[in-house]
């Protein structure tokens, strides 16, 4: 992809006012629309494309690094990810294992003596959510302090911006999948 802030005429930045963004996405797509005079379906492919990467923040931390020719490196989860992530597996095991009894249950009476604990799996997922949502705020409340130093280029600001990305992007996973659980406990 090309550089998709400037598909949009947006700085580049790792904090985008997501109201900034929508004006600047209608406005292009407006004007590269397949039927507008001089409108260009593959150049409103591309405007749409651009969009979708620069409305998600991970992607569009990741776009940064691609557009800075940052080298990739492996990033170790620290000890508030691990925490979170300590707390997701074993749910997430214990949803599949309850799931499993639920299919299996042959009477409505078996169904209805794992009620409870379906309540309490729903609960604990609803409280991990919330957690998520928390840290995932806080992550992106950090975005514009590192606007300031991205300018610069200096290895040390790619390496936060690397490791940003790569939490946004576990926690937009692990939301996910608590989603996915809390909706197939339904």
């Amino acid at each position: 992809m090309s550089n998709a802030f400037a598909l949009l005429g947006l700085p580049r930045a790792a904090a985008l006012d997501p109201e900034a963004l929508q004006q600047a996405w209608l406005a292009a797509s407006r004007a590269a629309h397949p039927e507008e005079p001089g409108g260009d379906a593959a150049q409103a492919a591309e405007i749409n494309a651009a969009h979708e990467t620069l409305q998600s923040p991970e992607k569009r931390l990741k776009h940064l690094l691609e557009l800075h020719q940052a080298p990739w490196r492996a990033v170790p989860i620290d000890d508030t990810m691990m925490a979170i992530f300590s707390q997701l597996g074993p749910l997430l095991q214990n949803v599949a294992a309850c799931l499993k009894r639920r299919q299996s249950a042959a009477s409505a009476l078996t169904r209805a003596l794992l009620a409870p604990e379906e309540m309490r799996l729903r609960e604990q997922l609803e409280e991990l959510g919330m957690q998520l949502e928390a840290q995932r705020a806080t992550l992106l409340a950090e975005l514009p302090a590192l606007d300031s130093r991205l300018g610069s280029g200096d290895t040390a600001t790619l390496i936060e911006l690397q490791t940003m990305q790569a939490k946004l992007a576990y926690l937009a996973k692990w939301q996910t999948q608590v989603r996915e659980s809390l909706l197939s406990l339904m």
